[in-house]
């Protein structure tokens, strides 16, 4: 399956906001993340896959002709029953919720484990919690590939007029952008990897009686979750996207492709 074949994909909830979105800058940069996530797996086709925080499934659907058996979890139980009715046609695709990993059936039992456009969005315990999960769940010489989107420097002042531009169209979500301070603009956009400001913090019930609470993208500094990644991951290589040949200057995602310790 490939992004233009988007009469499965259509009917998740992100693919139709990003990848389908009517603002080419978004569609265009939200493809290409998937098109290197394939790319990035590729090498690994057929082991055993797990996308930790699937959303609504696009990446095992695009990538289900080279890992026919994969595994997608994510926290919205919502989430995890849309994707099995609409992904009811591929067989060997699974989804599950994210508490269910916890099951030490699943300790070690992936090759490689992807978390795409999660941890940004993690409060800093939950972080921690989920990168001993993607530890704990990969076997020793398995591979974890995480990206996280580029919230510093010139990139950060790139997505915030794309942002404000879809949100005045009423694109997606993109009314409800967060907005930044001059101090706090300036300031994430001279970051380093200790440079920090407060992060709003939201709350949403995806399990009844359960409250998650949750970041958005403001203040978020991948350079920052790079040195807390490197505690428990070799990260054997850093990739950029979509402009992957500027590094990380004018690029939306970072990739770290890592190694259990």
């Amino acid at each position: 399956m490939s992004l233009a074949d988007n009469g499965l994909l259509a009917g998740g909830v992100y693919a139709r906001k990003q990848l389908f979105c009517k603002d080419c800058i978004v569609a265009w940069s939200h493809g290409s993340r998937f098109r290197l996530g394939r790319k990035l797996a590729e090498p690994l086709a057929g082991r055993r896959l797990l996308d930790y925080g699937c959303g609504d499934g696009t990446f095992v659907a695009l990538v289900h002709d080279l890992f026919p058996n994969a595994v997608g979890a994510d926290l919205d139980h919502k989430q995890t029953e849309d994707c099995a009715r609409r992904f009811a046609s591929l067989s060997g695709l699974t989804f599950l919720l994210t508490e269910r990993l916890a099951d030490r059936q699943y300790d070690g039992n992936f090759d490689i484990v992807f978390c795409m456009e999660v941890l940004e969005h993690c409060t800093e315990e939950v972080r921690a919690r989920v990168l001993h999960d993607l530890h704990r769940l990969v076997w020793a010489d398995g591979t974890v590939i995480i990206s996280v989107p580029i919230e510093i420097g010139p990139s950060l002042v790139g997505k915030q007029v794309v942002r404000t531009l879809a949100g005045w169209r009423k694109l997606g979500d993109y009314q409800y952008t967060e907005h930044y301070t001059c101090r706090e603009l300036w300031k994430m956009i001279f970051a380093g990897p200790r440079t920090a400001i407060d992060r709003p913090v939201y709350r949403a019930d995806f399990i009844p009686g359960q409250p998650t609470f949750y970041h958005g993208h403001k203040g978020f500094n991948w350079s920052a979750l790079l040195l807390q990644v490197r505690e428990l991951f070799h990260v054997r290589r850093l990739r950029f996207s979509p402009l992957g040949w500027m590094g990380g200057l004018f690029s939306s995602q970072a990739w770290f492709l890592c190694q259990p310790k």
